[in-house]
């Protein structure tokens, strides 16, 4: 294992030390000029994912879209992966997770705009998108797309499955679980939702998600009024160490810009996703449009259209429409990696290293993901807050995750294997309670370096596709 675990160190190493960082990062920036600064139209997609209606061409509402997007992206990531990227490389790796939210914003919204370009309708009139089908339909690359597929099967397992489960092992301990115990019981929970199929899924995540994000948000901003004094210094730390290579912290804490920049934008990454493609496989299924009560699919108009040999002004106004009901979309999956990076991790950043600042013996003998739980242990009831937080964290990562590898096996395999995928599913978690917290996150560093090249070529070589 320990043989297994350096060799997956070592590419890293390579592949996060420069290609992914730079491929990532500039992805988000072109985007970001691409799209005249798509970040600015934030309100409307807030605006915009608060409708509950669904309609008979869609899998689902756009909030649920937005909260099953959540659902995967807010978890653990937002916990203990900031409290790794902190203790790996340093103050500046908030900073510069942060701008991987900001900037990545723009990336999401590229994706999920793609993801409703290509996606397709099923049989029962539901639909189905995401990378995979941008890649076999934009770019006539099927054996891309099917790359994307069976990284995104390992992301469920490793990401989605594994890691969070190995939280939930760490966060039960305290309460003296048993490993063994925790993984069974989290694995039987969340089989008896996935088990339920799609509507079970996003059913379950549209009451989860928005009840676990205030619970947590309180909680750091209880935090951040007790560490009041230190709030500001924090920050100017956080700005100081993302360009500096000097040690902070009494030396406890510090890197070079390449190490906070390393960890700052793979845990990005891994929180918010943006560039993986995730986003885009829940944008795929929505039924978000202009008007809610009238959606119309792109098949349906292209038949209509043909069969009356309507003009060409008629075609445009489709296409407009069309157009119209991408961005919308779009803009409602941009707003998940805002409330993912730009507000849950920059909260957690903060108050881990106004903690540090304000008693740096607080950290003394604490392993990479405990700085938060030396956060929060300031607060009344704090631990054990934390702790339901990353239960709660955890189990809606699952779910979601789930989704997202069940779609990719629908792809794959689409007359079967569904009920063979929840199975292996359900024993990741069993499994990934017990492995090492270390491996299961260097592993997910790689798988989703995998998963994203595909995805971020499809967005670069159809990038005149995508409409601001």
């Amino acid at each position: 294992m320990n043989d297994l675990l350096k060799s997956i160190q070592t590419i890293n190493h390579y592949l996060w030390g420069g290609p992914m960082l730079f491929l990532l990062f500039g992805t988000h920036l072109y985007f970001t000029f691409r799209l005249h600064f798509i970040q600015k139209e934030l309100k409307k997609g807030i605006k915009n994912s608060v409708s509950t209606e669904s309609d008979a061409h869609g899998n689902s509402s756009s909030f649920k879209t937005l909260t099953t997007t959540l659902a995967a992206t807010l978890g653990t990531g937002n916990i203990v992966g900031i409290s790794t990227a902190i203790a790996l490389g340093g103050p500046g790796a908030v900073l510069w997770c942060w701008l991987t939210g900001v900037f990545g914003m723009a990336t999401t919204y590229a994706e999920c705009y793609l993801g409703m370009c290509y996606r397709k309708q099923k049989p029962d009139g539901t639909y189905c998108g995401g990378p995979m089908y941008a890649l076999e339909y934009g770019l006539h690359s099927k054996w891309l797309a099917i790359i994307f597929c069976i990284a995104t099967l390992l992301a469920a397992f490793g990401m989605g499955g594994s890691t969070q489960a190995r939280s939930i092992t760490d966060a039960t301990k305290a309460f003296g679980i048993s490993p063994y115990l925790s993984g069974i019981v989290a694995a039987f929970l969340i089989g008896l939702v996935i088990v339920g199929g799609v509507n079970s899924i996003q059913n379950i995540c549209m009451k989860l998600v928005p009840a676990m994000a205030i619970f947590y948000v309180g909680g750091c901003i209880f935090i951040l009024l007790v560490n009041l004094p230190y709030v500001l210094p924090a920050l100017s730390i956080i700005i100081k160490t993302a360009f500096s290579t000097k040690a902070v912290a009494g030396g406890v804490l510090g890197g070079s810009i390449s190490i906070a920049a390393r960890y700052g934008i793979s845990r990005g990454l891994f929180t918010n996703e943006a560039g993986l493609g995730s986003a885009a496989i829940a944008a795929g299924g929505s039924a978000l449009s202009d008007n809610p009560k009238q959606s119309i699919s792109s098949d349906r108009i292209n038949k209509t259209v043909l069969a009356n040999n309507n003009s060409n002004n008629d075609l445009e106004n489709h296409a407009d429409s069309l157009n119209l009901r991408y961005k919308n979309q779009a803009l409602v999956s941009m707003s998940a990696t805002f409330w993912d990076t730009v507000v849950m991790c920059a909260l957690t950043g903060l108050i881990i290293v106004s903690t540090i600042l304000k008693n740096p013996d607080s950290i003394k003998g604490l392993s990479m993901g405990e700085l938060t739980t030396a956060a929060f242990a300031q607060i009344p009831f704090g631990v054990f807050m934390l702790r339901i937080s990353l239960v709660a964290f955890a189990v809606a990562t699952l779910i979601g995750w789930s989704y997202f590898g069940e779609k990719a096996v629908e792809y794959l395999f689409p007359k079967k294997g569904i009920e063979i995928y929840r199975l292996v599913y359900i024993l990741m978690i069993f499994f990934g309670s017990i492995m090492s917290l270390e491996l299961v996150w260097e592993s997910s560093d790689l798988i989703n370096a995998v998963m994203a090249i595909p995805n971020l070529i499809a967005l670069w070589l159809l990038r005149k596709k995508i409409k601001s």
